[in-house]
């Protein structure tokens, strides 16, 4: 019984969703872009102000990022194909599990202009991806422990969609970024996206794995589950922390030395370039896609001295 209620919330809140899709695309006669996430995150607000300024600079076009209710790839889908139905011509979407969802890609990439970012899907049809090398900036973490913890340890990660290929390359490029060195990774927890089982899989760790002394947040929520499950346990500094991307407890936490330092991507020009790269390519200008495909925002590393500065231009880049 309550399996058959869940679905039927599932099925009703996917109807409401579709209901305010084909409103909000036919809402004029101007072709919409979408950019469609993998989950709700405070990750994405940087992406939304992207968004917002090439709309201003797309005054012939609307621009929209949807958040799924919920980070499935089956409910992805259905609001994806709630866009191509209404009309969308062009998606950019950080596919929750391309591995899994080939067929689902491939469809509406043979209905509209397909891109992929944040996490690649190169087995498609999509036209190109936007975003970061995940592999280089899994490196970047591994130069972050190397530093914090000269005389090597032990690493548990700490990840929401371990099928994701953001997800693979970062660990992997991680991996690849310790080997030599005494530091290992041990193993990867996933949660799905869900903040409560996020941190739960941190205090579960305290308690089962107390030879862990460094742990890793590779989604932007992850470390700072990290940081309260460790603030609460009183362990804050006595195990060391490895970031990715900048929540404000993140940064703060880097500021206050208790996170090593983190790693940041640029949603917001993933979502400020890729925007202005699909309206360009619907135009049938094709310049802005390279040979292979991909297009790379760098990374970087924001330690204890780069914080201020760093949230200082992410404020202002987010209209704050």
């Amino acid at each position: 019984m309550k399996s058959t209620i869940r679905n039927a919330s599932v099925a009703a809140a996917a109807l409401l969703i579709g209901l305010s899709v084909s409103a909000s695309v036919r809402a004029d006669d101007k072709p919409t872009l979408a950019f469609v996430v993998n989950g709700a995150s405070d990750f994405w607000k940087a992406a939304e102000a992207g968004v917002k300024k090439a709309q201003g600079e797309l005054p012939d076009y609307n621009l929209e990022l949807k958040y799924p209710e919920q980070s499935s790839v089956a409910i992805q889908q259905r609001l994806m194909d709630d866009l191509v139905t209404a009309g969308v011509k062009g998606i950019m979407v950080s596919a929750v599990d391309p591995k899994t969802s080939t067929d689902g890609l491939n469809k509406i990439a043979s209905q509209t202009a397909l891109f992929t970012t944040d996490s690649d899907a190169p087995q498609t049809k999509r036209v190109a991806y936007i975003g970061s090398s995940n592999v280089d900036a899994g490196k970047q973490a591994a130069e972050i422990a190397k530093k914090a913890m000269p005389n090597g340890g032990k690493c548990l990660g700490f990840v929401g969609l371990l099928g994701a290929d953001n997800a693979k390359e970062r660990i992997q490029g991680m991996k690849d970024g310790l080997a030599g060195s005494k530091i290992e990774l041990v193993d990867v927890r996933g949660d799905d996206i869900d903040q409560a089982r996020a941190k739960k899989n941190v205090e579960d760790a305290l308690v089962a794995s107390p030879d862990i002394t460094c742990m890793v947040g590779f989604y932007s929520y992850n470390t700072p589950r990290i940081y309260e499950a460790l603030r609460d346990a009183g362990k804050l500094g006595q195990i060391t922390v490895v970031g990715f991307d900048d929540d404000p407890i993140t940064l703060g936490g880097v500021k206050e030395g208790t996170v090593a330092a983190t790693v940041v991507q640029q949603p917001f020009e993933w979502a400020y370039q890729g925007m202005k790269l699909m309206a360009a390519y619907l135009k049938g200008d094709k310049s802005g896609i390279p040979a292979g495909n991909l297009i790379i925002i760098p990374t970087k590393i924001i330690g204890k001295d780069d914080v201020d500065t760093y949230a200082a231009n992410l404020k202002a880049m987010q209209g704050k």
